[in-house]
């Protein structure tokens, strides 16, 4: 185990897997089913708890919110259901702690900015996201991407066909900058294969890689970034929310 350090602190990495607070230092007396669905779609997860009349067996209390964690038995498979908050720290912050209290298999769904001309509410399956954000350099060397295992790429794209919803595997750029998606480089990461950008993506596989999990996305597109002197918002991909945590759903059946 080593600290290997670098003049840019963001460079720096400690592949010590021991940590002063650990996930699980609250001790909680609780076992997660190994498959979940953790995913960025606002108040969909909390109205199909409310409509299939599913209690939170717990929360993870944040400074922010509460977020309550669900267990449904969907098609015979015990699933745990999150909300995800948005941003690569937060998300990989509750990531982690859901792993540490049991869970194994991963899958995640969330709205995306297109750089190219796609339409709205297009399905896509990020083969691999370049890491621009922070917060997977405190769980991977520093690396420009990390990819998505092969196997569960797989998987989720077996589930998306046997579902006959059409989709496009991708690379997706994943930033901590929402307002600082400058023309200049959307040009650059379209350049590097870039096809959307999110805010998520690269920390949650970084998290999953680290913690040797199984870990996939799902992305729906929302505004678009295509045209450099006119951004539309559209109408942020509402109408893929409910379909996308049903899509997850049977993906993670599947994983």
């Amino acid at each position: 185990m080593a600290l290997y350090k670098n003049e840019i602190p963001i460079l720096e990495y400690d592949d010590n897997q021991t940590s002063v607070i650990m996930p699980t230092h609250e001790n909680l007396n609780i076992k997660l089913p190994e498959k979940a669905v953790f995913a960025f779609l606002g108040d969909v997860i909390d109205q199909y708890a409310d409509i299939h009349h599913i209690s939170p067996i717990t929360h993870f209390i944040s400074v922010t919110k509460n977020y309550p964690i669900y267990i449904t038995n969907y098609k015979e498979t015990q699933i745990c259901i999150c909300q995800a908050p948005v941003g690569s720290a937060p998300a990989a912050q509750l990531l982690d702690w859901l792993i540490g209290y049991g869970v194994k298999n991963v899958i995640t769904a969330g709205s995306c900015g297109t750089l190219l001309d796609f339409p709205e509410n297009m399905f896509l399956v990020p083969s691999k996201a370049l890491r621009d954000e922070g917060t997977s350099y405190h769980y991977l060397p520093p690396a420009r991407f990390v990819e998505i295992k092969p196997a569960v790429l797989k998987k989720i794209e077996h589930a998306m066909n046997q579902l006959h919803v059409p989709y496009k595997e991708c690379i997706t750029w994943t930033t901590d900058g929402f307002y600082r998606e400058t023309p200049e480089k959307i040009s650059y990461r379209k350049e590097e294969g870039c096809q959307v950008v999110e805010m998520e993506c690269s920390a949650l596989a970084a998290v999953a890689e680290f913690r040797n999990i199984e870990f996939g996305q799902i992305l729906f597109t929302a505004d678009t970034l295509a045209n450099l002197d006119v951004y539309d918002e559209r109408n942020w991909g509402s109408d893929s929310f409910e379909k996308a945590l049903l899509l997850c759903l049977d993906i993670i059946c599947d994983m």
